[in-house]
């Protein structure tokens, strides 16, 4: 059961978008902005609000990769495995990072909600292979070492 403030803020992003079949996105990444996921609960009371079949939103939000039901930490992180970054070793930054965080493919989110680590097929970043972002900074030209120095250095802003 959600607290009474989601349903507020989900209300005033729909205000700025209007209760129309068309909003539906808009107002998805907004909630997953504010929230850094999408609960189920919200998403189907959007679609009461806006005229949408419950099915029709849940089709939309499990159709695009960038919307999440499961919850994310306040970093999170994303290890390009694209051609350019996997074949300049990608693949050992996301295996520092789950060791350095305690994480698993399965796993994705540390206990203290602080990060999260995904893959993802590419960033757009190929001339600063390999590469990773956290949030929205990107981090060119990484190295386990590299990565882990950072893991430490966000481990002391967020406390």
């Amino acid at each position: 059961m959600l607290d009474q403030s989601y349903y507020q803020v989900a209300d005033e992003i729909i205000g700025r978008y209007g209760k129309k079949p068309s909003s539906l996105i808009p107002i998805m990444q907004d909630i997953q902005e504010v929230y850094r996921y999408l609960p189920g609960e919200l998403l189907t009371y959007v679609a009461g609000e806006i005229g949408v079949k419950e099915a029709k939103a849940y089709s939309v939000a499990t159709f695009y990769e960038n919307f999440s039901f499961e919850q994310k930490g306040k970093y999170v992180i994303k290890v390009c495995d694209g051609t350019a970054c996997h074949v300049r070793k990608s693949m050992p930054i996301l295996e520092a990072l789950f060791k350095e965080l305690g994480l698993s493919k399965k796993k994705h989110t540390t206990d203290d909600m602080l990060f999260t680590v995904e893959t993802v097929s590419c960033l757009g970043a190929c001339g600063l292979a390999p590469t990773m972002m956290v949030n929205e900074d990107v981090h060119p030209k990484m190295t386990p070492e590299k990565a882990a120095e950072l893991i430490e250095e966000l481990r002391g802003e967020g406390r």
